[in-house]
């Protein structure tokens, strides 16, 4: 039998594109036939070696004035709640992150982290504070508290970084990214579907 292919999902709980590829990759996989592989990670170690000290859509603002009403319009279409921006953007997304990245292997991950980013753009809290992860872990009936400080630990401080670097290596500069099992890269929610043909083996012509 062979082997299903897979796509890994690279996100930042801070990325309002992330969350709209958070609430529908599942679906969208499924139906491709393609697992997927939730890897998060923090952009602002790469978005720092770029020289940006924020997101690209503070520095230029028209962009950003655009991409909040792209990710309306997006949220409307996927029958998500009407966007709610968090008073501040991007969130510090760190002890989020952390908790993810110790729960990687873990059935708990991905309603984690959809709930991290509803959280966030669905209810325009803020989640950037230990409490508030804690809170969210709590409500999927976890121990928020425990998790928390365990996550705050060395050795999984270490796999953030670790992750971090991997991401760089890879070629990643930014979130959501979708990366094929060949390596083949993929940038940006409105890629979600060809990432997913390339998963299956279905290319464009005169692209190996």
């Amino acid at each position: 039998m062979a082997r299903q292919p897979t796509l890994e999902f690279w996100y930042e709980f801070a990325s309002s594109y992330s969350y709209l590829a958070a609430m529908r990759i599942e679906a969208a996989a499924e139906a491709a036939g393609v697992a997927v592989r939730w890897r998060p990670f923090l952009v602002g170690p790469l978005f720092a070696s770029q020289g940006w000290t924020t997101s690209p859509f503070n520095l230029y603002p028209a962009k950003g004035k655009n991409m909040w009403r792209d990710v309306e319009r997006e949220a409307a279409r996927l029958g998500l709640p009407p966007l709610t921006r968090p008073a501040q953007f991007p969130q510090n997304s760190l002890s989020a992150v952390r908790a993810a990245i110790y729960g990687h292997d873990q059935d708990w991950l991905v309603p984690f982290s959809k709930a991290v980013f509803t959280a966030s753009f669905a209810e325009g809290r803020s989640i950037a504070e230990p409490a508030a992860v804690v809170e969210i872990l709590d409500s999927l009936g976890l121990d928020g508290t425990q998790t928390v400080r365990a996550a705050a630990g060395e050795a999984n401080k270490t796999r953030l970084r670790v992750a971090v670097e991997e991401a760089r290596s890879r070629g990643i500069y930014g979130a959501p990214t979708f990366l094929a099992d060949d390596g083949e890269l993929f940038w940006g929610n409105d890629r979600l579907e060809q990432a997913l043909a390339w998963a299956v083996g279905d290319r464009p012509a005169g692209i190996r």
